[in-house]
C-alpha cells in the first residue's frame, strides 16, 4: 500500500534516531540507477537543514567510482576516506571522479563531522554498513522509466555501459537483499497526486 509522507516527519525520525557512526547519524539512500535516489536525498537534506541549522553533507557514491567498472568495488575508498574518520569523530574527505576527464580530481572534498551524513547511490545501504545506519532507504522505479531517465540525462551513447550497469546492480541487490533490509521503501515513480517538494510516497 502506498502512503504519502512528509520529508519533515522523516527528518524528525532521523534526528531522534541513534547515532551509530561515531557522533553521526548515517542515512543511506540506495536503489537502482534512475530510480530517484538523488532527488530523494536532496529533499531529505533540505528537510534536515531547518532543525540542524544548516544542510547536512551529502555524499554521492557516483563521485567515488573509478569509472563504470567500479560499480560496487569503490567501497574501501568511501570507508577509508569518509566513514572511518567520522567513526573517530574526525572530518573525512574524498576526491571526486570526473566522468568527463575519466580521472579523480586533485582537490579533496571535505566531509565535516555533523549530526547527519547522507550517502546516496547504488549499494550505499550494503550489508557491511547496516550496523552503523540510522536509516536505510531503498528507492525503486520501473526499469523502462529508469533507463529513459538515464538516456535523457546522459545521452543514448551510454546504453551499452548502462545495460552492463543494470545487470551488475541487479546481481548486487539480489545477493545483498538490500530492499528487504531497508527501513523505508520509496516509490520513485508515483502516480498519486502529491507535492514532491514536501512529500514522498512510501511503499513499505
Amino acid at each position: 500500500m502506498a502512503v504519502v509522507e512528509a520529508y519533515a516527519e522523516l527528518a524528525r525520525r532521523v534526528l531522534t534516531g541513534p547515532a551509530r557512526l561515531g557522533r553521526t547519524r548515517l542515512v543511506a539512500v540506495d536503489g537502482p540507477s534512475g530510480a530517484g535516489k538523488s532527488r530523494f536525498a536532496a529533499q531529505l537534506a533540505d528537510a534536515l537543514a531547518g532543525p540542524l541549522g544548516g544542510r547536512p553533507p551529502v555524499v554521492h557514491t557516483d563521485d567515488l567510482l573509478d569509472g563504470w567498472d567500479d560499480q560496487v568495488t569503490f567501497w574501501p575508498r568511501l570507508d577509508e576516506g569518509v566513514l572511518a574518520p567520522l567513526r573517530d569523530g574526525e572530518p573525512g574527505a574524498y576526491r571526486r571522479y570526473s566522468w568527463v576527464r575519466q580521472c579523480f580530481l586533485p582537490r579533496p572534498v571535505s566531509v565535516p563531522v555533523a549530526p547527519v551524513l547522507v550517502v546516496e547511490g547504488v549499494s550505499a545501504a550494503r550489508a557491511v554498513v547496516r550496523p552503523e545506519l540510522t536509516l536505510a532507504v531503498f528507492v525503486t522505479a520501473p526499469a523502462s522509466l529508469r533507463r529513459a531517465r538515464a538516456v535523457a540525462r546522459d545521452g543514448p551513447e551510454i546504453l551499452p555501459e548502462l545495460r552492463r550497469w543494470h545487470d551488475g546492480e541487479r546481481a548486487h541487490f539480489a545477493v545483498d537483499e538490500t530492499a528487504t533490509h531497508a527501513d523505508l521503501l520509496v516509490d520513485g515513480a508515483p502516480t498519486l497526486p502529491y507535492d514532491a517538494d514536501r512529500y514522498y510516497v512510501r511503499l513499505r
